[in-house]
């Protein structure tokens, strides 16, 4: 019998699965950025007659990220491509995700990509399967359960009125 201070049992998605959220998540993004980070530019470069400085743009789409991200994972815990694949993050008691935490998952995001996705292949040598970055700021991926109103709308519904054997 489980002690009454160990967390609850919940089924973690897998590592493919994870990437291929991670991949989806890649091409939403491209159409929010291509939206809120490159209209703008080409705009102000059009009537301005300027050009942004590079170090501008990059900050620009650190902080579309960090407002997308945070957004989602502090609303729900989901982003587009996790309800997609039905993934949540939760924190390591499977509570919502605080904006402080989902702020420092977001800062060891960057390292764990950029270093090769070394805290990426980490998945496969921790024993709970986490990437780097989750192990580090206390949160998790899990599975989550579809929403009720997929569930019905994929049930077949009665014809109206009754079949004639059903009256």
């Amino acid at each position: 019998m489980p002690a009454a201070s160990d967390p609850p049992l919940v089924k973690r998605p897998g590592i493919l699965r994870r990437l291929a959220s991670m991949a989806y998540e890649s091409l939403l993004l491209l159409g929010v950025l291509a939206i809120l980070l490159v209209l703008p530019h080409v705009l102000l470069g059009a009537f301005a007659h300027r050009l942004a400085a590079p170090i501008v743009l990059q900050l620009h789409c650190f902080v579309v990220l960090l407002i997308y991200f945070l957004w989602f994972w502090t609303n729900g815990g989901q982003t587009l491509a996790m309800k997609t694949w039905r993934i949540r993050l939760v924190t390591r008691d499977g509570l919502a995700v605080p904006p402080v935490q989902a702020l420092l998952r977001f800062l060891l995001c960057w390292p764990s990509l950029a270093l090769g996705g070394g805290g990426i292949l980490w998945a496969l040598v921790d024993r709970d399967r986490l990437f780097l970055h989750d192990r580090l700021a206390g949160t998790q991926l899990v599975m989550s359960l579809p929403d009720r109103a997929a569930l019905s709308a994929s049930r077949p519904t009665r014809s109206w009125p009754p079949p004639p054997g059903e009256r």
